[in-house]
């Protein structure tokens, strides 16, 4: 039973382009993660069901358009970077046309630290945006943490992740990109459309108190014994709560 709504929505042109729908998570897992096979000869990822829940937990915000990028290049004797759309007013509505050359959204770097390592990682460059088309809406109560794809991540770029109150925050969310600066410094490439590119995680807003304790060795000496009873699908089997996300 799904008691929660998280809703996307968009203009009616966009809706044309369903193959760039947000979809489950579940449904963007790695090919290299699929052919994983777990056994009690061979232990593999494949049986760790944290990192399968970041793989499947969530939702997947698409690149809405082709993207030329051109990063750290020369251009009259000047560093920059270039993002432009393929997309023409004949493929689809105009605003869809991220951070086009003549219209672009740039953070300059002297809003951050020099010390902050995004700063060295995107070539001392400004931050360049990723347009999303679509409007997100939870439940009230409920935040969204947007952060690359985790464990599934482009080596080209990622998105710097944040949160917002999508239960109040009624305007189109865009993302500000870090290019790997690190294994690419200088990148020209093509970002597909339909590229995974951000996972949305909706949460419920909770007020916290930290507390520091003892453990009770006795206590979790007990459990260890219990816990390595089953050399598979300890966890899975023991701790465990599957998730749904439709």
């Amino acid at each position: 039973m799904f008691n929660k709504i998280i809703k996307f929505s968009t203009e009616k042109e966009y809706l044309k382009e369903e193959s760039l729908f947000p979809e489950a998570c579940k449904l963007n897992i790695p090919e290299w993660y699929k052919k994983l096979e777990h056994s009690a000869d061979n232990k593999t990822i494949k049986g760790c069901m944290p990192f399968l829940d970041t793989l499947t937990n969530g939702y997947l915000l698409k690149i809405p358009t082709d993207i030329f990028l051109s990063h750290n290049i020369l251009k009259d004797n000047e560093r920059g970077t270039i993002m432009s759309s393929g997309m023409s007013d004949s493929n689809g509505p105009l605003y869809v046309n991220i951070n086009h050359e003549n219209n672009p959204q740039i953070h300059p770097v002297d809003q951050v630290s020099k010390k902050c390592p995004f700063v060295n990682k995107n070539k001392s460059l400004p931050f360049h945006k990723i347009l999303n088309p679509w409007l997100i809406k939870t439940p009230p109560g409920y935040s969204c943490l947007f952060l690359p794809p985790m464990n599934n991540t482009d080596d080209r770029f990622s998105i710097i992740p944040g949160i917002v109150d999508t239960d109040t925050f009624d305007m189109y969310i865009n993302f500000p990109i870090i290019v790997n600066g690190d294994k690419y410094p200088v990148l020209k490439t093509l970002l597909k459309k339909g590229t995974p590119y951000v996972q949305v995680i909706p949460f419920k807003r909770d007020s916290w108190k930290l507390k520091i304790g003892e453990v009770d060795l006795k206590k979790m000496n007990k459990k260890r014994y219990f816990y390595n009873l089953d050399l598979v699908h300890n966890y899975k089997n023991k701790f465990w709560n599957k998730k749904s996300w439709k």
